[in-house]
């Protein structure tokens, strides 16, 4: 059984990217983890910052219930994600703790410093996680394969080629969940990410021969990469 582990600066970030691959990993009977680093709680034009973060929590929660998929929360600040160690050795100690077999983040170049900062963190994380020699509450674990999400904030020279293929099950588990978001559906600043990601998946799924697909970019590299399923 496979674990994958997907890290997103914000609620929502990673649900959008990778949310119907990991709905299709639970579906095969794997297991699936969404951890949020920050809840995106400034995000809201209109709410009062603490209230959109307890309607973020809740819509979290709602999504990773709908997928079958678990969710973590870290306690930082929209906007205000620190690039230190404490925050490396945080995330790697849940690395340890959550064993996963793939872990899935930003690409490393954003319009939005959250998300180039998570990409630093979780690339760091990731050494220390597995890192042997260094002593901490839970033994080292190595997570295998590290892929990075296909978000359109995060496009200045991103080039995917792994393309997992959805299946309609996956898909429209997927589709439906991600409504449950506020920002998705356009209530915050109007981009339309539901009907944005919906189409990418078919964008991205063309040219891999798949009718719909997520994409991923591989830190080694590993060009044109076609995946039936799960990985």
């Amino acid at each position: 059984m496979t674990h994958v582990l997907a890290i997103g600066a914000h609620a929502g970030d990673m649900d959008l990217t990778a949310g119907a691959v990991l709905a299709q990993h639970v579906l095969a009977g794997d297991t699936a983890t969404l951890l949020h680093l920050t809840l995106g709680e400034r995000g809201h034009p209109r709410l009062p910052v603490p209230d959109y973060a307890r309607q973020k929590r809740a819509e979290a929660e709602a999504f990773a219930a709908a997928i079958g998929a678990g969710v973590r929360f870290l306690d930082y600040e929209d906007g205000l994600l620190p690039d230190d160690e404490a925050a490396r050795f945080l995330v790697g100690d849940l690395i340890r703790e959550l064993k996963p077999d793939t872990v899935i983040t930003h690409w490393s170049r954003s319009i939005h410093k959250d998300h180039a900062r998570t990409h630093r963190i979780v690339e760091d994380a990731r050494f220390y996680g597995g890192l042997k020699t260094l002593e901490r509450d839970l033994p080292a674990h190595w997570a295998g394969q590290l892929l990075y999400a296909d978000n359109w904030e995060d496009a200045d020279g991103y080039h995917p080629d792994v393309f997992v293929e959805l299946t309609d099950e996956a898909y429209e588990l997927w589709s439906a969940a991600i409504t449950g978001y506020a920002f998705a559906r356009g209530e915050t600043y109007g981009f339309p990410y539901v009907d944005y990601y919906r189409a990418l998946t078919i964008v991205r799924g063309a040219p891999a021969g798949f009718r719909r697909a997520q994409a991923f970019a591989a830190p080694t590299g590993s060009r044109d990469l076609r995946v039936r399923g799960t990985f």
